[in-house]
C-alpha cells in the first residue's frame, strides 16, 4: 500500500518537485504568450490557479459519481464553468488586462496544468487534499510566470511593474518583449533548473559514498545509491 504524503507535503510538491513549467513541462503555451510583463503573468497565474483550485475540489466532490466513459468531457464541463466565471469577472472588472491577455483566459479550458490534475490527482482523491495539491501546483505555476515575466519585462523594457528600474543608457533588448525572447528565458531557466537538480544530486551521492566509507564499507553498488534516491 503506498504510503500518504502530509497534508505540508500535498501543497509542496508543486513548487519545485512536480513544478507545472519547469518538471511537468505544462501549460507553456500561457507561459511563453503572456510573459511580456509581469502585470499579465501575474493576471494569467492567478485566474489559472483559481480555476484549477475550484474544479480540483468540484471534480474530487463529485469523482464517485462520473462513469469513467465521460470523464474527460466531464472535467471539461467543470473547468469550462470555472474559466466562464474567471472571463467575464475580468471583462467586467478588468477590461484592459483581459484585452492584454486576450484568447488566453478562454483558452485555460484546454491548459493541460488543469486537466492533467483532474486526471492524476483530484479524481483519486479527497477534496482537501485535492485543493491543496492544486494550491501548490498553482503557486508553482504563478512564480514561474511571475520570474519569467519580470526579467522579459525588465530586460525588454527597463520596467518593472510599469516602474522604470534600469536607467536610460541601457537600451532595451527588443528580442526579450518577442516569441523568441519567450524561447531563451525559458530554456534558460530550464537549463538552471536542470544543472540544480544535477548538482544537488551528485552532492548527495558524494556524501552517501563517504558516509559508507567512514564506516568501513569501501563499496558502495548502484543498487543502494537508486535505493537512497541518488
Amino acid at each position: 500500500m503506498k504510503k500518504q504524503v502530509s497534508h505540508l507535503k500535498e501543497f509542496t510538491k508543486g513548487l519545485w518537485e512536480i513544478n507545472p513549467i519547469f518538471k511537468q513541462i505544462l501549460g507553456t503555451c500561457p507561459t511563453l504568450a503572456v510573459t511580456v510583463s509581469i502585470v499579465n503573468g501575474i493576471a494569467m497565474a492567478l485566474a489559472t490557479t483559481f480555476v484549477l483550485v475550484f474544479s480540483s475540489l468540484m471534480i474530487s466532490l463529485i469523482r464517485k459519481l462520473i462513469p469513467g466513459q465521460v470523464r474527460i468531457a466531464t472535467y471539461i464541463v467543470v473547468i469550462a464553468s470555472f474559466v466562464t466565471i474567471v472571463d467575464l469577472v475580468m471583462k467586467a472588472q478588468f477590461p484592459e488586462l483581459s484585452k492584454s491577455l486576450g484568447p488566453f483566459i478562454p483558452l485555460i479550458v484546454v491548459n493541460c496544468i488543469i486537466l492533467g490534475r483532474a486526471e492524476a490527482f483530484a479524481s483519486k482523491n479527497n477534496p482537501l487534499r485535492s485543493v491543496l495539491d492544486a494550491l501548490g501546483n498553482g503557486a508553482g505555476f504563478f512564480i514561474a510566470l511571475v520570474v519569467m515575466s519580470g526579467i522579459r519585462e525588465i530586460l525588454g523594457s527597463r520596467t518593472f511593474f510599469g516602474y522604470q528600474v534600469l536607467p536610460n543608457a541601457f537600451e532595451p533588448w527588443l528580442i526579450m518583449i518577442l516569441p523568441a525572447g519567450a524561447f531563451i528565458v525559458f530554456g534558460l531557466l530550464m537549463g538552471f533548473s536542470n544543472l540544480y537538480v544535477e548538482r544537488k544530486k551528485n552532492l548527495e551521492r558524494e556524501a552517501l559514498i563517504s558516509q559508507y566509507r567512514r564506516v568501513g564499507r569501501e563499496e558502495i553498488t548502484e543498487e543502494v545509491l537508486k535505493e537512497a534516491g541518488v
